[in-house]
This record gives C-alpha cells, sequence and structure tokens, in this order.
C-alpha cells in the first residue's frame, strides 16, 4: 500500500481513518507485535522482564523529551494539554516509579546494562523526530509506540499475574485512561494526515512502519 493509494483505500474502507491506514500499511509487523511470544509471555506472568525493563527503561529520557517536542510542536492548545498532561501524571510519576520499584524486585540496577543494538536505533529515531519538529512525524513515533502496547494488553484476560512486575505493565498500558490516551494520539493522526501532500503522508507512513518494525525487533530481542 502506498501514499498515492490512500485516497482511494479511505473511499471503500469500512474504517477510513488516517490511523486505520497507516496500522495497515505496517504488516505484517504490527500484527507480530501484538501476537508476540513475548507479549504472550507476559500475560503468563514468565517472562524475562529484568533483561526487557532495563532495556525498556533507557527509552525513558527520550520519550520524555518526544513528549515535550510534542507539546512544543503541536498546533493547538488542546492538543498541547493533553499531551502535557500525560507526561506530567503518567510518565513523571507513574511509569518512573514502577521501572524504579520493579527493578529493584528483579535486582538489578539500569545504569550498568549497555544498550542493545535495537534500543540504540528506537533512541535514534525517537531522537531524530524530535529534532525535526514535525508534529505529525512526533505522534506517528508516539502513536505506535502506544497503539501496540494497547494491542497486546488489551488481549489479556482476567486473572493477571500475581507479580506485579507483569501486572502493573500489563494495566499500564491498558484500561479507560490509557485507551482514551491511544485514542487521542489516533485522533491527532486523523486530524492531520488526510491535509497532508503526498509527500507528508508518505514522511509520516515511513516513521510509522520503521518504528512498528522496531517494536517488533525489541519484542524479538527480550525474547530472545
Amino acid at each position: 500500500m502506498t501514499t498515492a493509494m490512500y485516497d482511494e483505500w479511505r473511499t471503500t474502507a469500512a474504517e477510513p481513518r488516517f490511523s486505520e491506514w497507516l496500522r495497515l500499511s505496517s504488516e505484517p509487523d504490527w500484527t507480530e507485535v501484538v501476537t508476540h511470544p513475548f507479549a504472550s509471555a507476559i500475560v503468563r506472568g514468565d517472562a524475562d522482564m529484568y533483561r526487557y525493563l532495563v532495556q525498556d527503561f533507557q527509552f525513558v529520557d527520550a520519550f520524555t523529551a518526544l513528549l515535550g517536542a510534542a507539546v512544543a510542536a503541536a498546533n493547538s492548545f488542546g492538543s498541547r494539554v493533553a499531551v502535557g498532561r500525560f507526561l506530567g501524571m503518567t510518565v513523571a510519576d507513574t511509569e518512573a516509579g514502577y521501572f524504579a520499584r520493579a527493578l529493584a524486585a528483579l535486582g538489578g540496577e539500569p545504569d550498568p546494562v549497555p544498550p542493545e543494538p535495537v534500543t540504540e536505533e528506537f533512541r535514534s529515531l525517537m531522537d531524530e523526530v524530535r529534532r525535526g519538529q514535525e508534529y505529525p512525524l512526533i505522534v506517528a513515533v508516539l502513536c505506535v509506540a502506544e497503539w501496540s502496547y494497547l494491542g497486546w494488553a488489551s488481549r489479556v484476560r482476567e486473572p493477571l499475574p500475581d507479580d506485579f512486575v507483569y501486572r502493573e505493565w500489563i494495566d499500564l498500558h491498558s484500561g479507560p485512561e490509557f485507551e482514551g490516551w491511544v485514542g487521542f494520539l489516533r485522533r491527532e493522526l486523523d486530524r492531520l494526515g488526510p491535509g497532508l501532500d503526498e509527500a507528508g503522508q508518505g514522511r509520516v507512513l515511513d516513521v510509522f512502519r520503521r518504528a512498528t518494525r522496531l517494536e517488533r525487533r525489541f519484542f524479538d530481542m527480550a525474547a530472545a
């Protein structure tokens, strides 16, 4: 599926949303993320969470900076408020606290562990779109990171694992509040994408695909 096909696609699609077109254009990587064996292991409570979280923790600074860039680059006050609220209430508070408790419970500290190649590549992508200050590209990376995690976490059925390391990680990426955040990111892409020219849509699609591919490779690394 190419950007030249977007207008034609949306005239026949059951859900003619720009964000849905991006997701479908990122197959099969998208489905491989949300159905990944490592995600299933998290749900069962038997994944190697230390190796995974110690690498994921290394995204926190770049992801926080990316959210800050979204606040600066957004083209509406309401968008700035929504991103700023998530940054302050979730990333700076809830997620930071989770990483500290989870890594302590798993018996390790994140700082001495070098980043895996895929970790470095994902941080580089976040830094690239942050420096570029193109709001649609920033939202594309944020949307992949959050929507793909909602994808696997929303497949979970009770009971959740007893161990808080698994249970809280699932809770952080599911439920009404997180669904609302992902919904906001999708609506931003739906609002912005159709108004871009073909080259602009192509840049968003490229970034969305790259981020999706990196999410799959990150789970591959964790499962290896």
